[in-house]
């Protein structure tokens, strides 16, 4: 049973990337102006590479054959490069965009080039990960904050006696990491049981998170819970744990799924993941760049999307299945 969940999911991801190929090769990713009149909708992620935007990608390219749109897809290679977002930006407005869906690096250093584009008439719907600007005409995202608590309600609910916490969160300029960081710390602040002993901030790469957590766990080998809050860090951890043959010892909560997550989950090195919704927030993202360009009014301009945790315990039952396994 388990090798035929890994291939399906293996299946999934073979899909996934097939079809954003197929949108590569057909000049998807590169806007032809003056060939049609259609909406161009400019969907720029923090990354392209992992699951978690592949799946949001997947989302985005659905709605946009749903509304009939132009949609473009890129990010930078890394989710700690902002001057490429930047760039990305100014050249959507270049190419005539008429509303970008947006997932900021930085949420500071990204504002400028997003007040230029909506100074320049583009419409602009956040996803994911917010931008410090007044002028974003609709946010869609996960409550960052209370995955942040959900991650502390699952520490909190194992056994252990004392519960020695070491954190692994990525980019401090990342808005959702540091929400998700303080509503873990909120949910355990006051808990006899808790101590945190270590916090580090790695960059959004599975090597410097595995290269980080080996390095807390070697200097506090009292660490016996780690919390971590992407997809990167998340693996990054889990190999970590699994070098250092620490799984029996060291209890680990994590964020987002992926074949390889998923199956960290089945054999110890990971104990629960904080899975979200990436597929809607692409999805609700361009649905609703669509409905700005048409001068519609929004239903909302705060919209959370679904977050769900996932266990050794319950990650069998058919929904959360569908959540772990979503194309199958």
């Amino acid at each position: 049973m388990r090798c035929s969940r890994k291939k399906r999911a293996i299946v999934s991801v073979v899909l996934m990337c097939f079809a954003i190929n197929v949108f590569t090769a057909c000049g998807i990713n590169e806007k032809e102006l003056g060939t049609d009149s259609k909406i161009y909708v400019a969907v720029i992620a923090k990354s392209t590479t992992s699951e978690y935007w592949k799946t949001t990608f997947a989302g985005a390219n659905a709605a946009s054959a749903e509304y009939n749109l132009d949609v473009s897809f890129e990010g930078p290679e890394n989710e700690e490069d902002y001057e490429t977002q930047n760039r990305m930006i100014r050249r959507a407005i270049d190419n005539g965009a008429n509303a970008i869906v947006f997932s900021a690096v930085d949420y500071n250093a990204n504002a400028k080039a997003i007040d230029e584009a909506v100074g320049a008439g583009v419409k602009v719907v956040v996803i994911d990960s917010d931008v410090n600007s007044d002028l974003v005409s609709c946010r869609i995202s996960t409550d960052n904050y209370k995955a942040g608590q959900m991650v502390g309600e699952a520490v909190l609910a194992g056994g252990e006696e004392a519960l020695n916490v070491g954190i692994v969160n990525f980019d401090k300029n990342s808005e959702n990491g540091q929400q998700r960081e303080k509503g873990f710390r909120d949910n355990v602040a006051g808990n006899e049981r808790v101590k945190i002993v270590s916090s580090i901030n790695v960059n959004s790469t599975t090597e410097e998170a595995k290269a980080g957590t080996i390095k807390m766990l070697q200097e506090n080998p009292d660490i016996n819970i780690i919390v971590t809050f992407n997809e990167w860090t998340s693996l990054g951890v889990g190999y970590a744990v699994q070098e250092l043959n620490l799984a029996d010892e060291a209890r680990v909560v994590a964020f987002d799924s992926n074949v390889i997550s998923v199956g960290m989950l089945e054999t110890g090195e990971v104990d629960a993941l904080i899975v979200q919704n990436p597929y809607a927030m692409g999805y609700l993202g361009v649905e609703y760049a669509w409905m700005l360009t048409n001068g519609e009014k929004l239903r909302e301009t705060d919209i959370d999307t679904t977050t769900t945790l996932i266990t050794r315990e319950n990650m069998y039952e058919p929904d959360n299945q569908k959540v772990l396994f979503p194309f199958d």
